[in-house]
């Protein structure tokens, strides 16, 4: 039977039974599509090419072996349990797992290891690690996964990695060079390595130690020892008793409640927020956010800039020709997509005819009947052309961190569609983005350090507002800025209620009759340095007042879409999406289905127009 198969289904069975096998789970279902993914118990490869060679077996094999290899080593209960709740904390904290599994795998299967290795060439190689050429260019999640692979797998790191690293090498070694001994020797036991990983967030001021564990204690009760700690007792004690004992155990004199805990735990060297930040999460229940009147520490350091002044010339040539690479792959299908919705707005644009009319253009097709019958008089016809109001769509996406990869690429992707598109069709689009200058705060918490830590000051970061591609601005002209969502480095954090204003005010300005904002994110707003010193939901309060106020007063037209993240709970209109492959297709349905209200709007114009008349 395996005599009649190609080689490349020979590869996919082979690889399943493989997986299988290592994972020790018959239950594995194996697929192949754009990208590697597992959900479950259900594992996504990239589609293996028709010529295969030895290189491409071995990567292939290596993303495989890896999926399988959390199955075996990985318990998702204890990672949850373990795992903090900041986002970057949250980064390093899976990478240091999957180095582990990894590591694991790499000492009982040497098969594996040659596997994962080719694997992670292949990653570096797609990474641009070789074009590091600044600490901002690479993110702390992916530097510190490469120093533990390197530590913690015994292997030599590829030049590109390499060069990557060097950015960061001396600062991790000198936060978490010693860390790596107690790592080492537990890394046969999930719970215990990351019980271990606890004091490497700390010393990567992520988050404090003493914090965290009462965090443990607030969010499950399952938790019963901290060798440490011997909090055993306290896991009885209520909530409120929880945080009430936090003065007790960091510092007698910190009678004076959380606002003395926040400052104390600001001064550190870099000021890290993390563990404030996840504290004022699990407060944010008690509704403290909305009784704070949302404020600006200082706006002297935010910016709003064209795309192109972000990287140089080069650069963007590059980062373009990237983008185009990957809607090569795509075209057809998103091009459906494209084609499906101008049609339906072409249809809408489009002419029609009165006949039977006294005067106008005389209707050479009904002139039969006048030879046929004299006593018929001469039947004209005029030409209207459908009402269609002059829209403008603007497209606000999300530039956080958690965007970073494959969702970032498809929202590049679906957003240079559909500006081809609707440009097609006679429509104006704009493609704005969103972001931090720099993570923890930047300038703004600088300022804010140096003018002696005021309380309650607001949002806390600098902001970066991205103009991808302006209304008035051909397509032609700004294609090339659109692959700068591409550039490593530039996702960071996200403060969404400001820049919805932003992007709402901007349309507000336009002279269109009709004004769409459509939304994609993929996550609630976050920004460690403003949730440290302000109540936890403090952004997100200011967000929904936002919506709220956009959707009950503005004109504008508003739509989210959500990757992986309920945006419903936030807007009126809006959808989720569980994958970021549906993010143009969904985009094009939801922008389909606003036009087709036009419809209704015309239907109403008339109505009223007549009983005018």
């Amino acid at each position: 039977m395996a005599s009649d198969e190609s080689p490349v289904e020979e590869f996919r069975r082979v690889t399943a039974a493989a997986m299988r096998a290592i994972a020790e789970n018959e239950e594995i279902q194996v697929t192949f599509g754009s990208e590697a993914r597992m959900v479950g118990n259900t594992a996504r490869l990239p589609t293996p090419p028709r010529k295969m060679s030895m290189d491409d077996v071995a990567q292939l094999r290596g993303e495989a072996d890896g999926m399988a290899l959390r199955l075996r080593f990985h318990d998702d209960k204890v990672h949850r349990k373990f795992a903090p709740s900041g986002q970057e904390a949250r980064a390093v904290f899976d990478a240091f797992e999957q180095v582990r599994v990894e590591a694991l795998g790499s000492e009982e299967f040497k098969g594996c290891a040659e596997n994962l290795r080719a694997s992670f060439q292949e990653k570096c190689q797609q990474a641009g690690y070789s074009r590091v050429g600044d600490r901002e260019d690479i993110g702390l999640s992916d530097a510190v996964a490469l120093l533990t692979r390197e530590r913690l797998m015994g292997e030599e790191l590829p030049a590109s990695a390499q060069n990557a690293l060097g950015y960061w090498r001396n600062w991790l070694d000198s936060r978490i060079g010693d860390d790596f001994v107690d790592l080492r020797s537990s890394i046969g036991d999930q719970e215990k390595f990351a019980r271990a990983l606890d004091k490497v967030l700390v010393h990567l001021d992520l988050y404090d130690l003493d914090e965290e564990e009462e965090g443990d204690e607030e969010i499950s009760e399952e938790a019963p020892e901290e060798d440490e700690n011997d909090d055993s007792d306290d896991e009885s004690e209520s909530e409120d008793t929880a945080e009430s004992a936090e003065g007790d155990e960091s510092a007698e004199e910190e009678e004076e409640g959380s606002e003395q805990v926040e400052d104390d735990q600001m001064a550190g060297e870099d000021d890290s927020d993390q563990p404030d930040s996840e504290k004022r999460r699990r407060e944010s229940a008690d509704g403290d956010g909305s009784k704070a009147r949302y404020q600006v520490y200082t706006q002297d350091f935010d910016e709003e800039i064209e795309a192109a002044e972000l990287c140089e010339e080069e650069e963007l040539t590059r980062l373009r020709h990237h983008l185009d690479q990957q809607l090569s792959v795509h075209q057809g299908i998103i091009g459906r997509l494209a084609n499906r919705l101008q049609r339906r707005l072409m249809a809408k644009q489009s002419r029609s005819w009165e006949f039977d009319l006294e005067e106008g253009l005389l209707d050479a097709g009904r002139l039969a009947r006048v030879v046929v019958n004299p006593m018929h008089a001469l039947s004209y016809k005029m030409e209207h052309e459908t009402e269609f109001r002059d829209t403008v769509v603007s497209l606000l996406i999300d530039n956080s961190g958690s965007m970073r990869g494959r969702p970032i690429s498809v929202a590049a992707m679906s957003a240079d569609i559909l500006a081809r598109t609707l440009e097609r069709c006679g429509v104006k689009v704009e493609i704005l983005g969103f972001t931090t200058k720099a993570w923890k705060g930047g300038q703004s918490r600088e300022k804010w350090l140096a003018g002696g830590k005021p309380a309650s000051p607001g949002r806390l970061n600098d902001l970066r507002h991205i103009v991808y591609k302006s209304a008035d601005t051909p397509y032609r002209r700004s294609r090339k800025s659109l692959g700068l969502m591409l550039r490593e480095g530039l996702l960071k954090e996200n403060i969404d209620g400001e820049a919805l204003l932003w992007a709402h005010n901007r349309l507000m300005a336009r002279a269109e009759q009709r004004q769409i904002l459509m939304v994609i994110s993929d996550g609630a707003p976050v920004d460690d340095s403003t949730l440290s010193v302000n109540p936890g939901n403090y952004l997100e309060t200011h967000l929904r007042s936002v919506i709220d106020f956009i959707e009950t007063r503005s004109p504008a037209e508003l739509i989210a879409i959500g990757i992986g993240h309920d945006v419903t709970r936030y807007y009126r209109r809006a959808v989720t999406i569980m994958d970021a492959e549906q993010l143009g297709g969904t985009m094009m349905e939801k922008l389909a289905e606003l036009f087709e209200e036009e419809d209704e709007w015309r239907s109403k114009s008339a109505r009223q127009n007549g009983r005018a008349a």
